[in-house]
C-alpha cells in the first residue's frame, strides 16, 4: 500500500530586500543560506556560537550581524524568514514554536515536517534563477536536476535576460504596440542571439540597437535551418536541433520523422508534413522549396526536418542550393545518419580490424526508382556495403549484388533503428529478400552486407545464446578472437 503523500509545494519568489532574515547554527549548510539571503538583499543575522571562515569574514565587514551564542527565545522577532541549520534536535521544537508565534517562515534543514517551505535547488545565471523543488521529498534528486540544467543553460542566458529586460523598458517607454514587442522578444530569444552573446558578451548593446531599428518591422528576415532528425531516437538529436525545434515558427518534416521527435516542437510551432513516401500522398520537391522560401521571406524561423542527415540521400544539397539562390539565410545542422547508426544499434561494426577496412553507402534506388547501376562494382570494391531505403527494390538489389558477391554473404536488415520498435533479421544474400518479406519488415530500414554481419552470429553462438525469431538485442560488447579468425581477412 502506497502511503499518502504531502501536497506539492507552492513555489513563489520572495522579495526579501531590506527585510530581516535569521540563520540559526553553523556548518557547511549555513554559508550557502547566508549567500542566498544576501543576494536577495536581506538583512542577515546569524545566531551561532562559532562561524565558518566565509561567514566570519562577512561579519567582520559588517555584511551580516553575528550573534555569538546559542539560540534564545526572541531571536526571531522581526524576521521575515529563518533557516535552522543546527544539528541540535532538542532545539528544533523550540525554534519551530517561536517561529509560529512570531509569524516567521521557517526552514529546518533535512526535516520536511518542521518546515514552512522547502528551499529549492537553484540554477543562477545573472538575474535568471531556475528553482528545482521536490517538495522536500529528495534533495538529492533536486541537486541532480540542477546539475543537468547547469550543463545545458550557460551564462549567455543571463545576458539574454538582461538584454530583453532593457529592451522591454525601452519599448514600453516608446509606446510600441504589444504585438510588435512580442515579435521582437521572440526573435531575441532565438538560439543565434544566445550564441552571439556567448561569443561576444559585449554585443548586447549592438543587438538591442538593431532590434529597435524602425526599418526592421517592415523588412523582417526569416531563416531556414536544414536539420537532421537522426535515425529515430529523440536522444540522438543534437542540442542545436532540439533548440531550433523548440523555437521554430514552422517545421516542414519528412514522412519518416517519428512523432516522438515532432513532440519536441514548441507549443506555437506550425508542423507541416511534406513527406514523399512511395505509394502515398506526395509533396513534390519544387513545392517544398517554394514553401520554405515563402515562410522565410515572411520573417519566420523555419526548420526543414529530415530523417538521418540532410546531406545523406536527403536532397538537402538541392534545397540548400535553391535557398541560397533565392537569397534566403540558410544553415545546415547535421544529424546522425542511419547509414552508421542502424548497424551500430544492431551491434554491427561496419569496420572491424582484420575483417573490414572500408565501407560504402548507397541508396536502394535512384531518382527513377531503379536499382543503382554501380551497385555490384561498388560492392566488389569495399568490405562492407550499407544500402539505405532498400525495401522497395530489395529483391533486385540482392540479385545485382550476387554478380559481385557470394550468395552466402552475410546480410542484416535493420528496421526502425534506435527506436523501441527496432527489428533486425539476418540472412545470407540469396535469402534476405524472402526473409524480409516473411518478417514483415517495414520502412525505414537499412541493409548491411558483408562479413562484419557474420561476426554477430558467431558471437551469439560462442556465448551459447540464440536471438528471438526475427529480432535480437542490439548488443556486441566483445568479439572473441576465434570469431575473427573464422572469417576471411578482408583488409
Amino acid at each position: 500500500m502506497i502511503a499518502a503523500q504531502r501536497p506539492l509545494a507552492y513555489l513563489v519568489a520572495l522579495d526579501l530586500a531590506g527585510r530581516r532574515a535569521v540563520v540559526i547554527g553553523a556548518g557547511e549548510i549555513a554559508p550557502r543560506r547566508v549567500r542566498g539571503l544576501l543576494d536577495a538583499g536581506a538583512q542577515v543575522t546569524v545566531v551561532a556560537a562559532s562561524l565558518d571562515t566565509e561567514s566570519h569574514a562577512l561579519a567582520e565587514r559588517g555584511d551580516i550581524v553575528w550573534v555569538e551564542r546559542d539560540y534564545r527565545r526572541g531571536d526571531l522577532d522581526g524576521a521575515a524568514i529563518a533557516f535552522n541549520v543546527s544539528a541540535d534536535r532538542d532545539l528544533e521544537e523550540r525554534v519551530r514554536t517561536d517561529a509560529q508565534r512570531a509569524g516567521v517562515l521557517l526552514n529546518t534543514h533535512d526535516r520536511p515536517a518542521a518546515c514552512d517551505f522547502a528551499s529549492p535547488a537553484l540554477v543562477r545565471r545573472g538575474r535568471l534563477q531556475i528553482a528545482v523543488s521536490t517538495s522536500g521529498d529528495s534533495p538529492h534528486v533536486a541537486a541532480a536536476v540542477r546539475e543537468r540544467l547547469e550543463s545545458l543553460i550557460g551564462p549567455e542566458w543571463g545576458l539574454q535576460l538582461s538584454l530583453i529586460a532593457s529592451l522591454r523598458r525601452r519599448l514600453r517607454r516608446d509606446g510600441v504596440p504589444a504585438d510588435v514587442a512580442l515579435r521582437t522578444y521572440r526573435e531575441l530569444m532565438r538560439r543565434r542571439v544566445r550564441e552571439a552573446l556567448r561569443r561576444h558578451p559585449a554585443a548586447a548593446e549592438m543587438i538591442e540597437a538593431a532590434a529597435v531599428d524602425p526599418g526592421r518591422s517592415k523588412a523582417q528576415r526569416g531563416a531556414v535551418h536544414l536539420v537532421g532528425a537522426g535515425p529515430g531516437d529523440p536522444g540522438l538529436l543534437t542540442v542545436t536541433a532540439r533548440d531550433l525545434l523548440l523555437e521554430a515558427d514552422v517545421v516542414f518534416h519528412d514522412a519518416l520523422v517519428p512523432a516522438a521527435i515532432l513532440a519536441l516542437c514548441g507549443a506555437r510551432t506550425r508542423i507541416v508534413d511534406v513527406g514523399k513516401r512511395g505509394g502515398g500522398a506526395r509533396t513534390d520537391q519544387d513545392s517544398i522549396i517554394a514553401m520554405l522560401i515563402d515562410a522565410a521571406r515572411s520573417g519566420q524561423a523555419v526548420v526543414r526536418l529530415k530523417g538521418g542527415d540532410p546531406f545523406v540521400f536527403g536532397r538537402g544539397g538541392e534545397e540548400l542550393a535553391a535557398l541560397q539562390a533565392a537569397g534566403v539565410d540558410v544553415q545546415v545542422v547535421p544529424g546522425v545518419s542511419a547509414a552508421l547508426a542502424a548497424p551500430a544499434a544492431a551491434g554491427i561494426a561496419v569496420t572491424f580490424r582484420g575483417v573490414s577496412g572500408s565501407v560504402a553507402i548507397v541508396s536502394g534506388q535512384d531518382a527513377e526508382g531503379n536499382v543503382p547501376r554501380n551497385l555490384a562494382p561498388l560492392a566488389a570494391a569495399v568490405d562492407t556495403l550499407v544500402v539505405l531505403m532498400p525495401l522497395g527494390t530489395l529483391g533486385r538489389v540482392a540479385s545485382d549484388l550476387q554478380q559481385a558477391l557470394a550468395a552466402d554473404t552475410p546480410c542484416a536488415l535493420i528496421a526502425d533503428a534506435t527506436t523501441d520498435d527496432q527489428k533486425v533479421i539476418c540472412a545470407p544474400l540469396r535469402a534476405i529478400a524472402d526473409a524480409a518479406r516473411d518478417a514483415g519488415m517495414t520502412a525505414p530500414a537499412s541493409l548491411v552486407v558483408g562479413n562484419v554481419v557474420g561476426l554477430l552470429d558467431l558471437v551469439l553462438s560462442d556465448a551459447g545464446s540464440s536471438p528471438p525469431a526475427g529480432c535480437f538485442p542490439a548488443s556486441l560488447s566483445s568479439v572473441p578472437a576465434e570469431a575473427v579468425s573464422a572469417l576471411p581477412n578482408c583488409c
